[in-house]
């Protein structure tokens, strides 16, 4: 590793025996995160195959209204983004500073893409009257428990952006300290956790493409 690129010297918090301990414990606590924003958009995905199980046909025709392209193109940008996130902590375990830098600023770049599209798909949406809930006025669709696919729509998918901007503000955290040279070979938990939450987040959109835009 080059001398531009030494990290600063990490030490332990004084109630772990050693600096593994200390990444262990770290580790298992975004796990147990993680499992409890499983059960928050389980109960999402629990409503929605009741949704469907109930009125199949009315979802089937409400969904031939989202933008399947725009979810398409979002699929590949989260997909591009788990991949620099994955490359900026391989960078951070080698000691790459440079490479880190400019794959979490890569990441940070397609999150900012993910959101634009998302902006332009829910513009139109608006524009349509596709609306949650009372203030649906579409008249496209004619069954009366069309609002209720909207509703659930913007529920899953405007949970799914919060996390995304979740996200890049921990990820710009991580930048940062990257940038001020904390993180390196001998301490990169951090890094590895906050990819581990940024991979959640893109899985999560795996799945709600497919059952929202495809299956529907």
């Amino acid at each position: 590793m080059s001398n531009g690129e030494t990290a600063l010297q990490h030490h332990h918090a004084h109630h772990f025996a050693s600096a593994d301990d200390e990444f262990e414990a770290s580790k298992q606590g975004m796990w147990i995160f993680l499992v409890t924003e499983v059960l928050m958009f389980g109960g999402l995905f629990v409503a929605y195959g009741i949704l469907r199980g109930l009125y199949p046909e009315m979802v089937h025709e409400a969904h031939k209204l989202l933008a399947v392209k725009m979810g398409a193109i979002n699929t590949v940008v989260l997909i591009s983004s788990s991949i620099t996130m994955a490359l900026a902590v391989s960078s951070t375990q080698k000691g790459q500073r440079s490479r880190a830098i400019m794959y979490l600023v890569a990441t940070i770049l397609f999150a900012c893409c993910f959101l634009v599209v998302k902006y332009f798909e829910y513009s139109a949406k608006f524009h349509h009257g596709l609306l949650p809930g009372a203030h649906f006025v579409n008249d496209e669709l004619k069954d009366p428990k069309s609002p209720l696919f909207f509703s659930l729509y913007f529920m899953m998918t405007g949970l799914h952006m919060i996390h995304v901007l979740l996200g890049m503000g921990v990820i710009g955290w991580v930048l940062r300290r990257t940038i001020r040279r904390e993180f390196g070979p001998s301490f990169y938990t951090p890094v590895e956790l906050v990819g581990f939450y940024w991979h959640f987040v893109d899985l999560v959109w795996i799945y709600l493409f497919p059952l929202l835009y495809l299956v529907g």
